[in-house]
């Protein structure tokens, strides 16, 4: 599943030059966390406002909410989430962004995103990509070995064909968090099994 897939594409934005409570009386009317925040021209970046910067920026320090305008707590530019991105890689960007939330942007705003949105709509739970990057590990492996069968083991089809299977594998790997690391690939155990091959060559000579 992708981004768009799974976005809330009914997105409630606010002007920077707006206060605080403007913007808390947006949340409670609409029952939001967050609202992005309108650019002020065509390249403009935009902005994102969450109930975390008001609490922690307004609140926290006793500030008048129909004082403080919103560019004075917002993020911006703000991380941003392209449509055709994966779930599992917009999981990956907010954990290691810590993020709680997204615009779903490509030209235009088309929605946002939230780990909300991950837990309740995707389909992690009944599909987790470990699972199905694993059916593609091995169907790769059973082309790979099936292309070089049939055209030798120094053509470039084969070559390509487990080239294939180590990009999945790299993706695997780095899911299972260096799991991988400490076995072989099945690339690895090609090139042992045929030394000779142009690829294992430049493989090893790396």
């Amino acid at each position: 599943m992708k981004a768009e897939d799974i976005m809330t594409k009914e997105v409630v934005s606010i002007r920077s030059s707006a206060t605080v409570a403007e913007a808390v009386g947006v949340m409670k009317e609409k029952r939001l966390r967050a609202l992005v925040v309108e650019r002020n021209h065509e390249n403009d970046a935009y902005g994102i406002v969450t109930e975390t910067d008001i609490v922690y920026k307004v609140t926290a320090y006793g500030k008048d909410p129909k004082q403080v305008r919103i560019y004075e707590i917002m993020s911006k530019p703000c991380i941003i989430v392209n449509p055709e991105l994966s779930v599992e890689y917009v999981a990956r960007l907010f954990a290691n962004t810590g993020i709680r939330r997204a615009p779903v942007i490509q030209g235009k705003l088309l929605g946002i995103i939230s780990v909300t949105d991950i837990l309740t709509k995707s389909n992690f739970v009944e599909s987790p990509q470990s699972v199905l990057l694993e059916d593609k590990i091995q169907q790769a492996i059973a082309d790979a070995r099936a292309i070089c069968s049939l055209y030798g083991t120094l053509c470039s089809e084969c070559a390509a064909a487990w080239v294939t299977v180590e990009e999945i594998q790299a993706e695997a790997a780095h899911q299972k968090a260096g799991h991988m690391a400490f076995t072989k690939t099945s690339f690895e155990q090609y090139c042992a099994a045929n030394p000779d091959a142009p690829e294992c060559r430049i493989y090893y000579e790396d």
